[in-house]
């Protein structure tokens, strides 16, 4: 059996059966305030949902600064306890903010005395007046102790509690793509008219003028790539090819006359017939019969003037002079440095039959293309004055060009068969 409320009696009649609930319009003024947190009309519950148990001082304390405004003081002596049913419940306005909103960071707007510190304890304590009894105060005086909307304070978060726990775990994140400092998006282009766009479709269009420029200009650089083509050509691979068309040429002359299939004669024009050697320019090129571009001089091998009136003396000839042609520039040049010859230089002519050997008399630097006493009998300017066994070797001048021709004479001064081997010039 449990002990019945004090007040109670033992059976259910008696001038005090009801209790502290006898009186006339109490039971109805308790089960109004029942909706009223503040107010406890159960003689020793709590009825509060802000009460909390841990927060219960289990003595009487002085109100704190945050309550009174006062220094801290020293805590009054220990009284006696209160019975068991005196009003002792104690109200937490942060435990208040704390359940319905969550725990907050210091607000801006919050007062400068409420982020303060609190006030170390001095060594003397300051006289401050007695604090009030809380639970003795009226219901206005404690309401105004309750943070108002209009005090600084946290705001609420809208909506849920589920709804403030997400915003507060997204609050210092960044969303993925963006950047801290982004800049606002450019506005949208006016759509342009039908004019405005043909306008501007023409202004995007080359004038003739830039189309021109544009054409004169790839026409000079395909001219330049050509001439760079054909520059490399006449340089450089003219002069491969004529090296090795004179030089099939040279060996075809060669076997021929070790195998005895070459007989002395007349020769075709364009015929390989004879060996010419300058050993002090390291020229060993065949003789053939004629002057012809295409069929001689441009295969890299000498001609001979053997036709018409341009028709010269062999050197197997007891007299007259033998005269002969040749590229100083491209296609094999093998008159290339003739102006470098000096009097007494050899210049050998190799036939099937003996080795002739000249000996360089003359030279004439420059004379006109339609000159051909240079090759007479006797050459005129060559310094022959009488008839004898000559030779003359022509080609062009300036180097690159054919405005001119260079001549070089030599005269005769050994003439050795074949079965007597080479000559000394060419032993050397």
């Amino acid at each position: 059996m449990t002990a019945g409320r004090p007040g109670h009696t033992a059976g259910p009649e008696g001038p005090d059966a009801h209790g502290v609930y006898g009186t006339d319009g109490a039971f109805v003024a308790a089960v109004d305030g029942l909706a009223d947190p503040l107010n406890d009309p159960l003689p020793g519950g709590h009825t509060s949902p802000w009460f909390r148990s841990d927060t219960v001082p289990a003595e009487p304390a002085a109100p704190s600064s945050y309550e009174t405004g006062y220094a801290p003081r020293q805590a009054p002596p220990q009284g006696p306890q209160q019975p068991q049913g005196a009003p002792n419940e104690w109200y937490d306005p942060a435990g208040y903010q704390r359940d319905w909103y969550g725990p907050q960071e210091p607000s801006a707007r919050m007062a400068p005395a409420d982020l303060a510190s609190p006030v170390a304890p001095a060594e003397e304590p300051v006289p401050v007046p007695d604090a009030p009894d809380l639970h003795a105060e009226p219901r206005t005086e404690v309401l105004a102790r309750i943070p108002s909307e209009t005090e600084p304070g946290p705001a609420p978060s809208p909506g849920g509690r589920a709804e403030r726990r997400r915003a507060a775990k997204g609050r210092g994140r960044r969303r993925p793509g963006t950047a801290p400092e982004q800049k606002a998006a450019p506005a949208a282009a006016v759509p342009m008219s039908r004019v405005e766009a043909r306008r501007a479709a023409r202004a995007a269009k080359d004038s003739p003028a830039v189309i021109a420029s544009r054409a004169v200009g790839e026409v000079f650089i395909t001219l330049g790539v050509l001439m760079l083509l054909f520059v490399t050509y006449q340089l450089w691979w003219t002069n491969i090819r004529a090296d090795q068309i004179a030089g099939k040429e040279t060996n075809r002359i060669q076997d021929e006359w070790a195998n005895g299939e070459r007989t002395p004669g007349v020769f075709a024009p364009g015929e390989g017939f004879a060996i010419m050697h300058i050993p002090k320019l390291d020229v060993v090129a065949p003789i053939a019969e004629g002057i012809d571009k295409e069929k001689v001089l441009d295969r890299g091998m000498i001609g001979h003037y053997g036709e018409g009136k341009l028709k010269t003396a062999m050197p197997s000839d007891k007299q007259g002079n033998f005269s002969v042609a040749g590229h100083r520039n491209t296609h094999g040049e093998p008159f290339r440095y003739i102006n470098k010859l000096k009097r007494g230089d050899p210049i050998v002519v190799e036939t099937r039959d003996a080795y002739y050997t000249y000996e360089m008399a003359n030279i004439l630097p420059q004379t006109s293309p339609s000159n051909i006493s240079v090759i007479e009998p006797i050459p005129a300017g060559s310094g022959f004055t009488k008839p004898g066994r000559y030779l003359t070797l022509t080609t062009c001048t300036p180097e690159f060009t054919s405005t001119y021709r260079l001549i070089v004479w030599g005269k005769m001064v050994d003439e050795r068969p074949r079965s007597e081997g080479k000559p000394d010039a060419l032993v050397g």
